[in-house]
């Protein structure tokens, strides 16, 4: 079984030295030689070899989950996996190239060439668009503006249909993101181009097939600029509605302390934003930046957004945050799901009863030593001191921080969560121990591939 796709850089050098004998040398492009495995993969190395040697060097995409310099990939859905290298030759006039390789018996041999003018390959996905088999190639291009008057970097996509392996392009367009997603459930993934329009304002444009082609349909307008979303915080993912409708979810970030989302879904064949104000224009989604996103948080299979505010503190200390998480109906409906405490600095959350809000109190200090602890104190009477009921302690997870006398929550990644409680639960907000096991969650990190 061939591989889904060529081991990353990394692997590549050490397999080519190890299995193939390769030797580093004055040039750059040996050392991506590939690992001497099957003898189709020697005859497809072969071929590689005769495009470098005519003056191409490898320029393997930038971003994305796809970025080997020689990937592998069943492209006409026949079960035999095709080969897609990346290269550039600068003495002409479209420099970055494309090759795809098919199957020939026990070889390789060359079926197309894609070919483009700019800067850099930025990304490609594989995606069979329409429902037919066989996979359409969506490709970044980086580009320079010719504009004298606003030199900047863009990106290009193209799309491309095979037919035989033959590539022919449906169009191309500029764009800041991009996304493939089935959102009218017609089982064919349309396209959405989030870009700036002529008046500087962010759009969303929605394509569909029609007559076997990649049609513009209708726009929707985003709240958040292009220079915002192209911030490494901004994020734009699909989810789901309730009811399970599908969704995207569109975060932009300004001035790293504002984050705006944007819900976008197919309603009677158009793209619409359910979050949009009839009043200003933009989305009702507006809050405080927590670098946390549109995600499913209680696993119900419907994506919530959260709405984070800060949980008052007691005297001085770091702040935690309640989060509301709600979900959305394909109307705009609101419904608010779950409710959190979420300590981002230290890495975890709380699941909490709504009776906690405006009467709970968490304070977070650092000692010298950089443990961390929250303690929560619900407030009283009028005249009455908050009283302390649980503490939340993030440390080092080593043997000299073992403390048996507490509730151990979780321990991995270098870190022990520990906590005690602290009354004796005549207060209906308080936890139990095992109310407390299953409400607490570590932060589990973003798995990021890159921007298409």
């Amino acid at each position: 079984m061939r591989w889904k796709k060529l081991l990353g850089l990394p692997l590549i050098l050490c397999l080519c030295f190890l299995l193939t004998g390769c030797l580093f040398n004055s040039r750059v492009e040996d050392l991506y030689c590939l690992p001497q495995l099957p003898e189709e993969y020697t005859e497809l190395k072969n071929k590689i070899d005769d495009i470098l040697s005519d003056g191409a060097e490898y320029d393997a995409p930038l971003s994305g989950g796809n970025v080997q310099p020689v990937q592998l990939v069943d492209l006409d859905g026949d079960g035999t996996e095709e080969a897609v290298a990346f290269f550039r030759k600068s003495t002409e006039e479209k420099p970055l190239k494309i090759y795809i390789f098919r199957v020939q018996g026990e070889s390789y041999e060359q079926a197309a060439v894609i070919e483009g003018s700019g800067t850099a390959i930025y990304s490609i996905s594989y995606t069979d668009m329409d429902g037919d088999g066989v996979m359409e190639l969506a490709v970044g291009w980086r580009v320079n503006n010719t504009d004298p008057d606003n030199l900047q970097t863009l990106q290009a996509l193209s799309i491309y249909k095979l037919k035989e392996l033959q590539p022919k392009e449906l169009l191309q367009k500029t764009y800041a993101k991009y996304i493939i997603a089935d959102l009218n459930e017609d089982k064919k993934k349309e396209l959405i181009i989030i870009r700036s329009d002529e008046e500087s304002n962010c759009t969303a444009d929605y394509y569909q097939w029609e007559n076997h082609a990649l049609e513009l349909t209708s726009s929707a307008r985003v709240s958040t600029s292009v220079a915002e979303l192209s911030q490494t915080t901004s994020r734009v993912s699909v989810g789901t509605l309730e009811e399970g409708k599908p969704a995207l979810f569109v975060t932009g970030v300004e001035e790293s302390s504002i984050a705006i989302t944007d819900v976008l879904t197919s309603r009677d064949g158009d793209l619409v934003n359910i979050t949009q104000s009839s009043t200003t224009g933009v989305s009702t989604e507006i809050f405080r930046y927590l670098s946390v996103y549109p995600q499913d948080i209680n696993s119900d299979g419907v994506t919530e957004v959260p709405v984070p505010s800060p949980l008052p503190t007691q005297g001085e200390g770091g702040v935690c945050y309640q989060v509301d998480w709600r979900s959305y109906d394909a109307e705009g409906n609101i419904d608010t799901v779950m409710t959190t405490c979420h300590d981002v600095d230290d890495g975890w959350y709380l699941v909490i009863p709504a009776n906690w809000s405006e009467k709970v109190l968490a304070t977070r200090k650092v000692s010298m030593s950089g443990d961390a602890t929250v303690t929560f104190s619900v407030i009283g009477d009028t005249g009455e001191l908050p009283q302390e009921f649980m503490r939340i302690y993030t440390q080092p997870d080593d043997e000299e921080n073992d403390k048996s006398s507490r509730l151990t929550l979780s321990r991995g990644s270098g870190k022990l969560y520990t906590a005690e409680i602290l009354e004796d639960g005549s207060w209906n907000g308080s936890f139990t121990e095992e109310e407390l096991h299953s409400a607490f969650y570590v932060i589990q990190p973003e798995w990021l591939t890159g921007d298409n």
